[in-house]
């Protein structure tokens, strides 16, 4: 038989087509006009500095901040509250959907509270936080705990509410405990859920720290941008507001790289 006849049959393989750049080139032409708009627009339309600088007068402000204000170790009290708020409110809510996920007793039970804290404007606690901790990092990082943590909370209690009880079921005829359960069942289960909520959460982490650090701070980005406020300082508050979106991007594409690494196996759609 002839090595044509025997794979007469096969089909060929499918050919990767890398995909087009068009978007990315069309997003960076975007932005330069942006900036160009943002450098030319406001001189143009005598828009005076105070109300919205020019870009190349935040780049000297940039500067200017980097070498007389400290620039540098605000932005390092930012991102480091950032990520410590976002990682203990999303462990405790994590583990508190888990829990309740689990006991349908005391979800019912707790459900009206954790409404009650859910609905309750987040930042009005700022005030309290400092005249109950003073005027340090603990109320910046509490607020960003609690911000935090309902979104990561409601994701994974959804989650663990549309299990396939037939799954359950049949780790239960097995004879498995319920650790074992949990493990082999819940938790790969609600892992999709779970990064979603911790992909929502990472871009409100940012505005917790930021709300307190607005509030009673002493240090940070969200303390130079009232600073920068009373000084009628547009440019520093601009350049405060880049930085904080540039933390709260970094985050966002962490979260994304370990979620794409953890959900590997799931199927994704080919454009």
């Amino acid at each position: 038989m002839s090595s044509a006849t025997a794979t007469a049959g096969v089909a060929p393989a499918p050919v990767r087509i890398r995909p087009p750049r068009t978007a990315m080139y069309v997003s960076l032409g975007f932005l330069a006009v942006l900036l160009a708009a943002w450098q030319i627009l406001p001189p143009a339309l005598d828009v005076p500095r105070y109300i919205i600088p020019t870009l190349s007068e935040c780049l000297a402000e940039f500067g200017r901040m980097w070498a007389n204000e400290g620039l540098l170790g605000h932005t390092l009290s930012t991102a480091l509250y950032t990520v410590l708020g976002f990682a203990i409110g999303s462990a405790l809510g994590a583990v508190l959907g888990y829990l309740l996920g689990m006991s349908e007793f005391w979800e019912k039970v707790l459900s009206p509270y954790i409404l009650a804290l859910q609905i309750a404007p987040k930042v009005a606690f700022a005030p309290l936080f400092i005249m109950w901790f003073g005027y340090n990092a603990m109320p910046k990082l509490l607020v960003t705990v609690l911000i935090v943590f309902f979104p990561v909370l409601v994701n994974v209690l959804q989650a663990m509410r549309t299990i396939d009880r037939d799954l359950v079921n049949l780790a239960r005829a097995y004879n498995l405990s319920r650790w074992s359960i949990f493990l082999k069942v819940e938790m790969p289960s609600t892992l999709p859920n779970l990064m979603a909520g911790l992909r929502i959460a990472s871009t409100l982490a940012v505005i917790g720290v930021t709300v307190g650090e607005l509030v009673g701070g002493n240090t940070g980005l969200g303390f130079l941008i009232s600073y920068g406020g009373g000084q009628a300082n547009a440019a520093m508050v601009f350049d405060a507001i880049i930085l904080l979106t540039v933390i709260g991007i970094l985050l966002y594409f962490a979260i994304v790289r370990v979620e794409t690494r953890l959900l590997h196996y799931l199927p994704r759609a080919q454009v």
